[in-house]
């Protein structure tokens, strides 16, 4: 279920400019898609690209990303894009996505990004202040309901 699934969700409708010829949207624009929700889940958690990530002379590299095809959206579908921070290394992040129309899961996938100094692109810990915002927004979004203790 996409709610219970994804701490944080963002809709768009395809346009025209995504769909290829067999009518469908182009492999390559759902990386997009991920992208797009991972930067409106942090701007929902109150950060900023790049001024929030930066500030201790770091940035974020994105060094794996997958995704898996389970069925097509075309043009004009709206579709929702679900986003959550699945694991917060010492240096890493990792978020699972997924994309769906109505209910049906049209892509999933994941995207890794390293903490990093940008010259030497050397891994660094991920900054406190970073760290805490996005596990303060991952526990308020996925707290339980008032008297559920476990889910």
């Amino acid at each position: 279920m996409l709610d219970a699934a994804f701490s944080f969700t963002y809709s768009l409708r395809v346009r025209w400019a995504e769909v290829d010829a067999q009518g469908v949207v182009f492999n390559g624009h759902y990386l997009t898609y991920f992208d797009v929700g991972v930067t409106e889940y942090w701007r929902a958690a109150g950060l900023t690209y790049p001024a929030d990530f930066t500030t201790e002379g770091t940035d974020l590299f994105l060094v794996k990303a997958t995704v898996e095809y389970h069925a097509p959206a075309g043009f004009d579908d709206l579709i929702t894009i679900g986003v959550r921070c699945a694991r917060l290394g010492r240096s890493s992040m990792t978020y699972a996505l997924g994309i769906y129309r109505q209910t049906t899961c049209l892509t999933s996938g994941e995207l890794v990004y390293v903490n990093a100094n940008p010259q030497t692109r050397t891994a660094l810990p991920i900054p406190a202040a970073l760290r805490e915002r996005l596990s303060r927004f991952e526990a308020h979004r996925l707290a339980p309901p008032p008297g559920v203790t476990d889910r």
